[in-house]
């Protein structure tokens, strides 16, 4: 089973009502263009190619701007160049996000959904404490095995953190579930994944597993606090608290917790 291809059918299917728009607004959050910066990255002045397809997404300057453009360019220069980074993940997103794609994105969209937060996730953590963040390990192209595996495995906590958000109001509706199985079924995900994510939904709380995977690790606790709001409507008082709870045990300032909330485009309860 591979954890990427199911992050992006999780995403896909909607954990939320919102999830798409807060994927969107943390595209559009800031200055600059985000499709700009991808198209011009990944070949954005060919006629063919990812690169032009985001151009032409443009339509005239428009679309979707952002935080991200800025920084790409200072995570790139931290990992020795644009290529990198997980460029065609954030582009098979992107495009995903604008009304293309679809099945046949499959892992790509996975991996777009770990390179987001995983910007999101530096670009929050910039300047807290004093400290230049590391470029989490979402936002590159994995060059080894052992880096897919280890992205891999920071997948697999990202969509936990996510089933986890979605039962913090209580159990996850059985309606809700049969709804998400099957939207996974409708994308291709098999047998097993199905009853993998069942299983997972079914499962008591496991916010201390979170905590302690993401101890010592800022980019990963703000990766994996990224990824709870965009699970969950935030809606409710047991969802509010319990992100406000999950912030002080990953260790994240207020600050940088608003930070990401800003960037999602969270509106106050």
């Amino acid at each position: 089973m591979n954890i990427s291809d199911l992050l992006g059918a999780v995403m896909q299917s909607g954990m939320t009502p919102s999830t798409s728009q807060r994927m969107q607004n943390a595209f559009s959050s800031g200055g600059g263009s985000i499709l700009e910066s991808l198209g011009g990255m990944i070949g954005g002045q060919q006629s063919g190619g990812l690169g032009g397809v985001l151009s032409s997404m443009l339509g005239g300057g428009g679309g979707l701007g952002g935080m991200l453009g800025d920084v790409l360019n200072q995570a790139g220069q931290r990992v020795g160049g644009h290529q990198n980074l997980a460029l065609g993940g954030l582009g098979a997103l992107a495009g995903a996000l604008l009304g293309g794609g679809g099945k046949s994105l499959g892992g790509a969209l996975g991996g777009g959904v770990m390179a987001l937060l995983g910007a999101m996730a530096f670009q929050a953590l910039k300047g807290s404490g004093g400290r230049t963040p590391q470029v989490p390990l979402g936002l590159m192209e994995p060059q080894t095995d052992a880096d897919r595996q280890e992205l891999e495995r920071h997948a697999e906590l990202v969509l936990k953190a996510m089933i986890n958000a979605a039962k913090a109001d209580g159990q996850i509706d059985p309606s809700e579930a049969r709804r998400i199985v099957g939207k996974l079924q409708e994308v291709g995900m098999d047998a097993e994944t199905q009853q993998y994510v069942m299983a997972e939904m079914q499962k008591p709380m496991e916010t201390q597993t979170l905590l302690a995977a993401a101890k010592g690790r800022p980019e990963l606790a703000a990766e994996i606090y990224g990824a709870s709001l965009l699970a969950i409507e935030v809606d409710t008082p047991e969802e509010q608290r319990y992100l406000d709870q999950l912030a002080a045990g990953l260790g994240l300032s207020p600050a940088v917790a608003q930070r990401i909330k800003d960037m999602v485009g969270l509106q106050p309860v």
